[in-house]
């Protein structure tokens, strides 16, 4: 059964390890990730996770059996540089998705040594704590093109049929000094560009490939990476509809983010 692709905002840092208030202010986005796997077809053979905080000059895939972690953040309590996702990995599917972007005449690369990052394992733990389903990582391409990577998404878009999940993994709005009341209005603009330009298949990569013409764009995305997993999703689900799958107003301090599905 075909499945959805999706494009997830990821959170701050190693928030699903995290208690108190940094923890509960993640509380709508958690209960948005855990509600995933349930709006699926069926259970994914496994998962193909494109990541904001992952970027090399081709596009690389993971190929490690048993990934490791990468802990790409700072100032957080000691324990959350101890934290482990153990999801398998899928050397399997990473040469599937390394031979699908070199026919598609794109540039792939392979790497055995990469662990899963935060907006990996974020998104991850709420979806499937169990850490059942096997986890292939696939980096961004320098130069941050955004019809690269839809061109990306549409040479991935076969592995929907083949039981696997495509998930980019970014931020609606990553704009780390604005993450205050200064944010609330220029994500919100960017937000309701989002929700303008998602749904409706008609014109829709031509809309994202002119992101930076939008509203607030460069105040949304001063530098593109945690909007780049969307192209990716988008791309591989071209002919879809899109819905909005999670939205907040008031993240971390006014900041509206928010999540979306395709097919």
């Amino acid at each position: 059964m075909r499945q959805p692709t999706f494009f997830l905002s990821h959170g701050g840092g190693p928030w699903p390890f995290m208690d108190g208030d940094y923890r509960q202010a993640h509380a709508k986005l958690e209960a948005s990730l855990q509600a995933l796997p349930a709006t699926l077809p069926e259970r994914p053979k496994a998962i193909l996770m494109i990541s904001a905080h992952w970027e090399e000059p081709a596009f690389t895939v993971m190929t490690s059996p048993a990934p490791g972690m990468l802990y790409d953040y700072g100032g957080f309590p000691p324990h959350t540089y101890e934290v482990v996702y153990p999801a398998p990995g899928d050397p399997a599917l990473a040469e599937r998705v390394a031979g699908l972007i070199e026919a598609a005449g794109l540039p792939a690369a392979r790497n055995a040594q990469r662990g899963f990052d935060h907006g990996a394992f974020c998104t991850l733990v709420p979806m499937y704590p169990d850490a059942g389903v096997p986890v292939v990582q696939l980096s961004l391409k320098r130069g941050l093109d955004p019809a690269e990577h839809l061109a990306l998404g549409r040479a991935l878009s076969p592995l929907r049929d083949e039981g696997v999940l495509i998930l980019g993994s970014g931020f609606s709005f990553h704009n780390l000094r604005l993450y205050n009341e200064a944010g609330r209005a220029p994500s919100a603009q960017f937000d309701a560009w989002l929700q303008a330009a998602l749904p409706s298949v008609d014109g829709r990569a031509e809309r994202l490939q002119a992101w930076a013409e939008a509203p607030a764009a460069r105040l949304a995305h001063p530098r593109e990476e945690h909007l780049l997993p969307l192209m990716v999703a988008a791309g591989a689900a071209e002919g879809d509809a899109a819905s909005c799958s999670y939205r907040e107003t008031d993240f971390l301090g006014g900041v509206t983010a928010s999540s979306f599905r395709f097919g």
